[in-house]
């Protein structure tokens, strides 16, 4: 198994937007389910372009021999917010516990460090305690419980938020 990480170009963006499809049918913990996300592969390529130099954001895949199989990203938020940015991540069911969240996260810190952010946030569902451990692991801590952050299927699920201090 050969596993590289790097950055999402244009050219990526039909395999992400399939790969988010189904990551989104294969775990609730997603904002979103089978249906993926609703863009475009030009829209996507578009905007996977446009982040290619940037020092406030970044995309990043985690690929087994040239196959998308995780991605992570981070964007930095707005004005008074700036020092901070938002994380999220996610990993096929079939290569979760082989350590590639790790590997996202920690290629996601790099970034962060070099581009002067001070604070990550994220949110997480309070049910998904490896994802939980991960995060922890980093360094970084809860802040505060949402209670019916999300409704699926008629049933509710909490999250936690989290942050970390760089």
């Amino acid at each position: 198994m050969s596993i590289t990480i790097e950055k999402a170009t244009a050219a990526d963006a039909a395999e992400m937007l399939a790969f988010l499809k189904q990551v989104g049918g294969e775990t609730d913990n997603l904002t979103f389910g089978g249906e993926g996300l609703p863009f475009s592969v030009e829209a996507e390529a578009g905007y996977l372009a446009g982040m290619e130099d940037s020092t406030d954001n970044i995309i990043l895949v985690a690929k087994e021999d040239g196959k998308i199989i995780g991605n992570a990203s981070l964007s930095r938020m707005s004005r008074r917010m700036s020092h901070r940015g938002d994380f999220s991540i996610v990993v096929a069911k079939a290569f979760w516990n082989r350590g590639i969240g790790g590997q996202l996260l920690r290629t996601v810190l790099d970034f962060a460090r070099e581009n002067d952010f001070e604070k990550i946030d994220l949110q997480v569902r309070s049910d998904n305690v490896n994802a939980i451990h991960l995060y922890e692991k980093y360094g970084f801590v809860k802040l505060c419980t949402y209670p019916a952050f999300f409704k699926i299927n008629g049933e509710y699920a909490d999250v936690e938020f989290m942050c970390l201090q760089l």
